[in-house]
């Protein structure tokens, strides 16, 4: 086995994990949305969860985090469709807020 077949075997090992770590994420996230409606009397739209941003941020002790922000759409009335956030650092969520919507 050559150094550069060793790499590709890296890169490809790597590419997998990175995919099923961002999927067990996503659906960590998206339960989350769910219960955050739920709990503001909201209907989560879609069943899905989006990410809009991805950055490095310190926590509160200095470490360097993965900061993610995902998007969700809701409603409260049927009608009208609505933005919600949910922002985590490292593996914890540290924010969720809806976008101001009329109440059904």
């Amino acid at each position: 086995m050559t150094l550069g077949n060793l790499f590709w075997l890296f890169v490809a090992g790597f590419a997998t994990w990175y995919w099923w770590r961002s999927k067990a994420i996503k659906d960590y996230v998206l339960q989350a949305a769910r219960d955050y409606c739920k709990t503001m009397d909201v209907m989560l739209l879609d069943d899905a969860v989006y990410l809009r941003g991805l950055w490095f941020k310190r926590d509160e002790r200095g470490s360097l985090r993965v900061w993610r922000r995902f998007m969700f759409d809701f409603t409260s009335t049927g009608e009208e469709r609505y933005e919600g956030r949910i922002i985590m650092l490292g593996p914890r969520i540290i924010h969720s807020e809806l976008e101001p919507h009329r109440f059904g």
